[in-house]
């Protein structure tokens, strides 16, 4: 999930910059003329030094469109990529589970309910396409996220602590790490998944 600054359903209160016009969002299955705008809005909204893990490369979220059951959405206003949400059926070892594995939403578009609209059409798919359950995974002090997951009918049902054992010889801070984010992030969800089986 990202580590948003704040809710991006709810309502602004304080004035900002003039977003967007208020018009329509339309919701489209993920294509390949979205891919650079998603890793794009999701390289701007996630902080990857907090949760190293939350980082997508081109391939991973290439790798969703062969999918045979489709959850991967954006929100479009126009071309511009409004939002987006990359769900896939199956989460570790249960082909039951659906997972909701990335969410965004551009801030210019936040606190007008693109989020939850996102969730809730992804897990109308998985639900489609066989799902028994969604799951999803927040980092512990991305309150915002865990809110708008709240409200969307998904309970905590397990915590999992990530563990980090700085070398000698690395970089002291995560700036001058290197990451893999090819790599699938749900090894750092298994634990989750055997604890709530």
């Amino acid at each position: 999930m990202a580590d948003a600054p704040h809710d991006p359903d709810a309502p602004r209160t304080a004035p900002g910059p003039p977003g967007p016009p208020a018009t329509e969002l339309t919701l489209r299955p993920l294509g390949f003329e979205h891919l650079a705008a998603v890793l794009e809005l999701g390289r701007r909204v996630y902080d990857t030094d907090a949760m190293p893990y939350t980082g997508w490369s081109l391939s991973a979220v290439a790798g969703h469109l062969d999918a045979p059951d489709p959850a991967c959405l954006v929100l479009l206003d126009g071309e511009r990529v409004a939002g987006f949400v990359l769900g896939s059926l199956s989460f570790e070892q249960r082909a039951d589970w659906g997972y909701l594995e990335w969410i965004a939403v551009d801030p210019d578009y936040q606190g007008r309910g693109a989020a939850s609209r996102l969730v809730e059409e992804c897990c109308a798919r998985l639900a489609a396409a066989g799902a028994v359950c969604v799951v999803t995974d927040v980092e512990r002090r991305n309150t915002a996220s865990a809110e708008l997951m709240r409200r969307n009918g998904f309970a905590e049902e397990a915590t999992v602590s990530l563990f980090v054992r700085p070398l000698a010889d690395a970089p002291a801070s995560g700036a001058g790490r290197s990451r893999d984010t090819s790599a699938p992030r749900r090894h750092l969800t298994r634990a989750a998944a055997e604890r709530v089986r």
